[in-house]
């Protein structure tokens, strides 16, 4: 019997592509929680045999490949310019860091050269071992509730194994705090204060498997972030949602998460597109927007960034 809590998850950034970085763990454990794995993804190709009987056909396993998701908590290292333990992960979803020593560690899209991960997840004694994985992510903010960085990783197939566990070092992941009024100091759009029930950003990344007769790879081969948000309906006076979607117009999303040095997550959207509102919600008796946002290149590589100080 083996049972499903009995987890153990660890992620290092490779240096060559798909070959096994050997993350240990003392220095690479991740602190996850809704941990779901595929183990063997991939295509079954029948044989097609012409037989003088009638019958099933044998098959053989093609492109064969896993996908992992989970979700960690988004909180920093709780040392300003100390990079958190999630940050390889990020790295691995088109994400560059930047680390400025003592000072703050910054994230933001890239278009070239992604990083991949060697993933390991034992579950009881057996090991899944993960090469060249890559993925996409999604941030999420609720009040009342933990946010957190979801992720979903596709990585090439090893042959899972009973391998002995090691021990988990996840001191580098800080208590979280709780997305409320006191914790979340910044929420702006347009320039304009709103009160905001849930907020998530999804990286879009598209990841594909390329498996050819000398290369097998996972790929982010494009990339479409989309923001959605639910806040409190104000006076078209004060913000009209309506007339910026009409005129594709490109606002300002802020949204700082976190009181206390190494532990400010600060999302930067410097132009987002409004898009249509999808309609009207009711939360307790009070009308409430649910907005759709597109954030927007100026540069190029620019359209967000994650600080945490």
């Amino acid at each position: 019997m083996i049972r499903w809590r009995d987890k153990i998850l660890l992620a290092k950034i490779e240096t060559t592509y798909a070959t096994d970085a050997t993350p240990t763990g003392a220095a690479n454990a991740i602190l996850a929680t809704e941990v779901s794995l595929n183990p063997m993804e991939g295509e079954d190709v029948s044989r097609e045999l012409e037989r003088p009987f009638l019958g099933a056909q044998p098959t053989i396993p093609v492109d064969v490949h896993a996908t992992l998701s989970f979700r960690v908590e988004l909180v920093g290292s709780g040392t300003a310019g100390t990079p958190p333990g999630w940050g390889p992960l990020l790295r691995a979803c088109g994400c560059a860091e930047t680390v400025n020593a003592g000072t703050d560690v910054v994230y933001n899209p890239v278009s070239d050269a992604h990083e991949a991960v060697s993933i390991y997840l034992w579950i009881g004694g057996t090991r899944y071992v993960l090469l060249g994985t890559r993925g996409t992510a999604t941030f999420r903010v609720n009040a009342s509730g933990i946010p957190y960085i979801e992720f979903q990783f596709t990585g090439l197939f090893t042959q899972p194994s009973e391998t002995a566990k090691v021990t988990p070092d996840v001191s580098a992941f800080q208590k979280p705090q709780v997305a409320s009024n006191a914790n979340t100091p910044v929420f702006l759009l347009a320039g304009t204060a709103l009160v905001m029930r849930a907020f998530s950003m999804n990286l879009g990344n598209a990841v594909e498997g390329r498996f050819l007769i000398g290369s097998e790879d996972i790929l982010i081969t494009d990339r479409a972030d989309q923001i959605e948000v639910t806040v409190n309906a104000v006076p078209l006076t004060t913000l009209n949602p309506y007339q910026l979607a009409a005129d594709q117009t490109d606002v300002v999303v802020a949204l700082t998460h976190g009181v206390g040095a190494g532990r400010i997550s600060s999302l930067a959207v410097p132009k987002a597109q409004m898009q249509r509102p999808s309609g009207l919600e009711n939360s307790q008796g009070i009308t409430e927007w649910p907005l759709r946002l597109v954030p927007q290149p100026d540069a190029g590589n620019d359209q967000w960034t994650l600080t945490l100080t």
